[in-house]
């Protein structure tokens, strides 16, 4: 198996650095890497593998003989440099929403759709954050017939950027202190808050959020329409980690305990489900590592053959960078570059 030519377009930014650093932790095979940035990053050094790399300014001709990159430098970027990558026969895994809903760009999670891969035409798209958690507990639960889905998401600044980081805690400080503050990454203040909006508002009064895990799941999971999605994201004042509540309607009767046992054994995710012990997943026990954790997971009260349950991920990883090194790796090992 030919080792490929790699990039990471991005490489200073949030995810971009957790790319970096779990493409060593998973040890993914390579005969070069490079790492890229925009032209005002250019030139700063990036520690890997034990050796120090300088970063370099992204341009189309860069990407002459990669075979894979790993990108997460934004929309416009992936949009500017995508056709340049495919040209020179490579392949983008792109980490924005750029390319999500193309009918002929696979829209993959590691585990869950691999197959889609063998449909690449040189892109492929990682879904949403708070999407990406979310399909490694539903995929072993489809075979009870999907009926209905509703998620609410509580979702940590991080997925906003290192200015919201930045701005939670600023403004928290400022709070605690009883200082003013001028709240800039959010339309309202983020400490001790909770935001019910996450992007911008769509026609139908939901937000872009919100319609992209409702079209992503359908997409990822090859739902079709009669299965009704619905979802409310939240910005919450928490650092790193997103949280959902979910509760399905399932077409076949299932117990509390057979989904249990489903999910202890399921690809990813980790069970934390003794409520008498006050045992259940917080963002903190996924803060830094991959699983996805569920917990109260119960009988849902207001549906038919219906479950609740709680999944906690570390939003910048399995979210975003995990999953694009992970998908990066199946594209090694199914020899699609």
């Amino acid at each position: 198996m030919r080792k490929p030519n790699i990039a990471i377009l991005g490489a200073t930014g949030v995810v971009g650095r957790e790319i970096t650093q779990i493409t060593e932790e998973l040890g993914v095979e390579f005969e070069s890497i490079k790492f890229l940035s925009s032209a005002r990053s250019a030139g700063s050094k990036i520690e890997f593998k034990g050796k120090e790399y300088t970063v370099e300014e992204a341009t189309p001709d860069i990407f002459e003989g990669i075979d894979i990159v790993m990108a997460s430098a934004g929309g416009s970027t992936s949009q500017k440099f995508a056709p340049e990558i495919v040209k020179r026969g490579g392949v983008i895994i792109d980490n924005s929403s750029a390319f999500r809903m193309e009918k002929e760009v696979p829209l993959v999670i590691a585990g869950v759709n691999d197959e889609d891969l063998r449909l690449h035409k040189g892109i492929i798209a990682n879904p949403n954050c708070s999407t990406s958690q979310l399909m490694l507990v539903l995929e072993p639960l489809k075979k009870f017939g999907i009926k209905r889905l509703i998620v609410s998401t509580y979702q940590s600044v991080s997925g906003a950027g290192l200015a919201a980081i930045n701005e939670l805690r600023d403004d928290t400080k400022a709070r605690l202190n009883g200082e003013e503050f001028e709240n800039k990454c959010f339309k309202k203040p983020i400490s001790f808050n909770i935001i019910p909006q996450i992007d911008v508002f769509c026609e139908n009064g939901y937000t872009k959020e919100e319609m992209k895990v409702v079209n992503e799941t359908r997409k990822i999971l090859h739902l079709d329409d009669s299965v009704k999605i619905s979802c409310t994201a939240a910005r919450v004042p928490v650092f790193r980690g997103h949280s959902e509540a979910v509760d399905i309607e399932f077409e076949e009767n299932v117990e509390p305990n057979e989904i249990r046992a489903i999910l202890e054994n399921a690809y990813g995710v980790k069970v934390i489900d003794n409520p008498d012990n006050f045992e259940y997943p917080t963002t903190r026990d996924a803060d830094g590592v991959d699983p996805v954790f569920v917990g109260r997971i119960r009988k849902n009260l207001a549906f038919d053959n219906g479950i609740s349950l709680w999944c906690v991920a570390d939003n910048l990883r399995i979210g975003a960078a995990l999953n694009t090194v992970r998908i990066c790796k199946k594209v090694v090992e199914m020899e699609l570059f």
